[in-house]
């Protein structure tokens, strides 16, 4: 898929089904090789020992799961420690959120010192246009300069269906408010996806959509990625 699109490295998201089981994802990047990172799925069950081996395969990352739907929210005291212990590593955290927990739960996350990605534009909904409390939210943590974005999954939450018109205003308010920290990613391949799963292709056409601007495009697809995830540029 990654060369269909012309994607030559890439970054792969630990699969909650697995949960801190990384085993799959080190076999993955052991045959994508040095141009793909990961983001791994980290608690107290994790070691010291452990995390230092995910950080020499390629592992940059932690994805916290908020969503309620998945039942695996993870309690207070043991997200400060886990971030904690990445945060030595020099790891970024995701933020996945559910219906409202970035507004819920801000008052968590208003600590946070590490660098924080929030996931797929922190579950939007588009019919509140740019007064949606989530994307306003957002919007407040993105002010600081450890937050990022990650402009994806403009095709689930659309309810307007293909082509996705009503994603554009929220990832065009999330690129104008913080240009050098928003990312991007199709979300392959898609899993509980409900419907007629996107061609990514296409997913890639509605980033364009989001900016005509070709100095901007490069800095969300390679530059910014590249500060984030350590790659050369």
């Amino acid at each position: 898929m990654h060369k269909a699109l012309g994607i030559e490295r890439g970054v792969i998201v630990q699969s909650t089904a697995y949960g801190t089981d990384h085993r799959a994802l080190l076999e993955a990047l052991a045959i994508a090789g040095p141009n793909y990172r990961a983001c791994g799925i980290v608690n107290e069950s994790v070691s010291d020992s452990e995390l230092l081996k995910l950080h020499e395969a390629g592992i940059r990352g932690a994805r916290f799961n908020f969503n309620k739907m998945l039942n695996i929210f993870p309690q207070p005291e043991e997200f400060a420690r886990t971030v904690a212990r990445v945060e030595e590593l020099g790891w970024y955290i995701k933020l996945h959120c559910g219906a409202n927990e970035l507004v819920e739960l801000a008052p968590l996350f208003d600590p946070l010192t590490c660098t924080v990605v929030v996931d797929h534009m922190g579950r939007p909904e588009f019919a509140k246009g740019l007064k949606d409390p989530r994307l306003l939210q957002g919007l407040e943590f993105m002010k600081r300069p450890n937050w990022w974005m990650l402009v994806s999954n403009g095709d689930r939450r659309s309810q307007a269906g293909y082509p996705w018109d009503d994603a554009i205003p929220h990832a065009q308010a999330y690129i104008a408010a913080a240009p050098d920290r928003c990312i991007w990613a199709t979300d392959w391949p898609h899993p509980l996806h409900t419907g007629k799963v996107p061609n990514d292709a296409e997913l890639l056409e509605l980033f364009y959509r989001y900016t005509s601007d070709g100095t901007l495009r490069r800095k969300i697809l390679v530059d910014n990625p590249a500060v984030l995830f350590g790659f050369s540029t």
